[in-house]
């Protein structure tokens, strides 16, 4: 393999399209770019960003020397064939053939995996989990994504759809998730399902500082603030960080007892709260998880930020392309 050639690894949000290249043997990064991925304009406009990237990237780096392309998409994947069949970031997004589209745009081969499962290849290979065999990786966001590896393989499952942590049921009736079902642990545990808590304690009554913040209006405050409001002293905010952090404890006393991992890792925009959260999840799982699986798991946040989907797309094509397996 010619030293100067390279992977390119592209992670595809619902807000950002970031894409990357690193070296083929030694992973070391090349390029890095990020624009906005707009998905309400369309999968034609989506698609057509995404080669645009790669066109600009070429401008930088010979084309020649690319060797394949992964791609992180979040939803529900064929991976095989390489076709998006669903994604709740993406309006009439349905049976896409991402990888056959931009193969023929590039001439390259596509490899295209869920966006949470490329963000654990890139922490389990090269971030928190290196040298680990048996690891979760949860991602807070706007829900819950999960990564899972047993035994030094990755979990995928009969549709390539294991580890939807975010929809164990935590609440019996509980908040309607769009999955169908309601009382989901995304529904409580995410960036939307704080918002949510704060938005029904105001609405009982209580009083916080962010309601100054956003001059009375709820629908503006954000997480950001409820963290910023926890270091201030806001009881509000202190309430509500507890909760959710005693339900993200049972949430991972569930994951502790079914899969016996390593280390748990946690990740995503709001896996920033840090201790805020954790620690009252700490303290549920030493009250509740299994002793021996408990003593023998590590709870750690995430090494590589929103860098790691980048990262972990171009490990993946690699080794689809080297190998033609899954990881």
């Amino acid at each position: 393999m010619n030293t100067s050639q390279y992977i390119i690894g592209i992670d595809l949000g619902g807000t950002n399209l970031k894409i990357s290249a690193y070296t083929f043997s030694q992973f070391h990064k090349l390029y890095e770019r990020r624009i906005a991925t707009r998905p309400k304009k369309g999968w034609e406009y989506v698609m057509n960003q995404i080669h645009t990237a790669i066109l600009e990237l070429y401008t930088v780096l010979p084309k020649q020397n690319a060797v394949c392309i992964g791609v992180g998409i979040p939803g529900l994947l064929d991976i095989e064939t390489g076709v998006s069949i669903f994604s709740s970031k993406f309006p009439k997004w349905e049976n896409m053939p991402v990888a056959r589209w931009l193969s023929e745009k590039t001439g390259l081969p596509v490899y295209i995996d869920n966006d949470v499962r490329v963000n654990l290849y890139g922490e389990w290979l090269c971030g928190a989990g290196k040298h680990k065999k048996n690891i979760v990786l949860l991602t807070l966001g706007t829900g819950i994504g999960a990564g899972i590896v047993i035994d030094g393989h990755v979990l995928y499952g009969a549709t390539a759809s294991a580890g939807e942590i975010g929809h164990m049921n935590m609440f019996r009736p509980g908040r309607p998730c769009r999955c169908g079902s309601d009382g989901c642990l995304g529904r409580y545990v995410s960036a939307s399902g704080i918002l949510d808590t704060i938005k029904e304690k105001i609405a009982a009554g209580n009083s916080t500082i962010m309601s100054e913040w956003v001059n009375g209006n709820p629908d503006k405050i954000t997480a950001k603030m409820i963290s910023n409001a926890y270091d201030l002293g806001d009881h509000m905010a202190i309430d509500t960080m507890n909760e959710t952090g005693v339900i993200l404890g049972y949430g991972l006393v569930n994951v502790i007892n079914l899969f016996n991992p390593e280390i748990l890792i946690i990740g995503g925009g709001m896996s920033a709260a840090g201790e805020r959260l954790l620690q009252p999840a700490r303290k549920i799982v030493a009250e509740h998880a299994l002793r021996l699986s408990r003593e023998h798991c590590t709870i750690v946040t995430a090494q590589l930020g929103d860098s790691a989907g980048m990262l972990g797309a171009a490990l993946y094509a690699r080794q689809r392309f080297e190998n033609g397996t899954r990881f």
